[in-house]
């Protein structure tokens, strides 16, 4: 094994590790050095399609895809061996090295990790030994002491790797040195050894105002603070977990609202990042109808658990303002499971999803099958009538990830009611053309797509890594980045 191995631990979740990690791994990248990211455990219902092995594909956390990309390497599944993707409050869909494992997604969460770590640290010890840095990014806090015996996460992992350990706090929140201390105390002491530097992350205002915080911190420690990173608004990495940047926002005069609907499963919504830096357009995250007043176009992303969602869409009264918005002609793109959802039914024969009638826009019915699709995916649009007509034509790449097969309505088609095919097997519209949904994850991060559809491009996301990795060049202190991989 040759890797040195850099660690991002966190206080909280969302304190910044993801993009910590993110910003690291373009750094070192920057530096000539083989490097990969790794995370042993992710739990998120946002997913990307990436090589396992024997020419299989298999999905992964997007934070480890995008960190892949940041560090110029091939993205695949030993960068996140075990994901979780909630289905349901008290369950998840377990993922091991790409493939859903149902005997896994049975067991009880503490009985897993002495089932999975075997293969976890073989994927770590491979990534070791074919790189010169790995980049590790932990989860939640280190210090949930409930969670300390069955951790194969965190301090485990740290140990395994002789990791270098960073520990970031969000400083916005308040309580971030108490956060920083807590976290460093509760830790037995072989543990904190590990631990080379504290970050405060999002700050805002003059940083001279906290002395004498951090020396007081360090004499409490032995641990220096290492980085100041201000607040950043727009880096451009999209949100793994969760909408929690939900403010409305656009640059420029705004020529397009889009509504994309929040719904509790909500999945892969990583996709709708490069909606936030098209000039013009404003993203507007929707719970209610009343959010949905004057949008242009109303997305229905995709769901990991698309009945449940479909049912929470009608209790908010959405349905009704979905099928108005669609009979004025406005757009509407379902995506994944938002394309379900804008069919006749749901049918579900095998226990996966559930039954449910669907909102009636599209001439459609999707049946829930065992086997998972999960592909990469290119393909060419065909002729498309109405407002997706700027598409006809437009060869584009993205992913898919679903367990249902969609196909005509057959007692439609039988009357003449059909849905156009515009990508094969993969997307349909309505007749007047204003209806669209799509299996495609991955529109809107297509160049040719976006331009097609707004006369703009996005910022690439080359540019996103290296400004993440020139803000931590700037805001670190002199040598450290260099001192964690000696």
């Amino acid at each position: 094994m040759t890797a040195r191995c850099v660690m991002v631990l966190g206080t909280t979740s969302g304190a910044g590790k993801s993009w910590l990690a993110t910003a690291l791994c373009r750094h070192y990248a920057r530096q000539g050095l083989r490097v990969a990211p790794f995370k042993a455990q992710n739990m998120s219902n946002n997913a990307r399609v990436v090589a396992g092995p024997g020419e299989t594909w298999g999905e992964i956390g997007c934070a480890q895809y995008f960190q892949a990309l940041a560090a110029r390497a091939v993205p695949d599944v030993r960068m996140n061996p075990l994901l979780l993707k909630p289905e349901a409050d008290t369950r998840s869909q377990v993922v091991l090295l790409g493939q859903v494992s149902e005997e896994l997604s049975a067991m009880p969460w503490r009985g897993r990790s002495l089932r999975v770590w075997p293969q976890i640290a073989a994927a770590l010890d491979q990534l070791r030994a074919e790189n010169d840095v790995v980049v590790i990014e932990g989860a939640g806090s280190p210090a949930e002491t409930n969670l300390h015996a069955s951790d194969v996460v965190n301090m485990r992992v740290a140990r395994h790797a002789g990791a270098r350990c960073l520990l970031v706090t969000d400083i916005d929140r308040g309580g971030a040195f108490a956060h920083l201390y807590g976290t460093w105390a509760l830790l037995p002491e072989d543990e904190r050894a590990l631990i080379r530097g504290f970050v405060l992350n999002k700050f805002r205002g003059d940083a001279s105002l906290l002395a004498p915080a951090p020396e007081d911190l360090r004499q409490r420690t032995g641990i220096p603070t290492v980085a100041i990173i201000p607040m950043q608004w727009h880096h451009g990495l999209p949100e793994e977990d969760g909408v929690f940047d939900d403010r409305a926002r656009a640059s420029g005069a705004v020529h397009t609202t889009v509504a994309v609907l929040a719904y509790p499963r909500i999945s892969n919504l990583d996709e709708f990042q490069p909606l936030k830096n098209v000039p013009g357009v404003r993203l507007v995250w929707a719970r209610s109808p009343a959010e949905l007043a004057g949008a242009d176009w109303i997305v229905l992303p995709g769901s990991k658990a698309t009945a449940a969602d479909l049912a929470w869409l009608r209790a908010q009264g959405l349905d009704g303002a979905i099928a108005a918005h669609a009979a004025r002609g406005g757009r509407v793109l379902g995506v994944c499971g938002g394309l379900q959802m804008l069919g006749e039914a749901l049918i579900d024969t095998e226990g996966i999803d559930g039954n449910a009638p669907g909102l009636g826009l599209l001439p459609l019915v999707t049946a829930f099958a065992r086997d998972k699709t999960v592909r990469p995916t290119r393909a060419r649009f065909g002729a498309l009538p109405g407002a997706w007509a700027p598409l006809a034509g437009v060869e584009v790449a993205g992913y898919e990830i679903h367990h249902g097969q969609t196909a005509q309505h057959p007692a439609m088609t039988a009357k003449g009611d059909v849905a156009r095919e515009v990508l094969p097997g993969m997307a349909w519209s309505n007749a007047a053309g204003n209806v669209l949904g799509l299996y495609l994850h991955g529109l809107f991060e297509d160049a040719a797509a976006l331009h097609a559809l707004f006369g703009a491009h996005a910022p690439t996301l080359d540019s996103v890594f290296d400004g993440l990795a020139d803000c931590i060049a700037q805001h670190m202190e002199a040598g450290v980045l260099d001192t964690l991989i000696a």
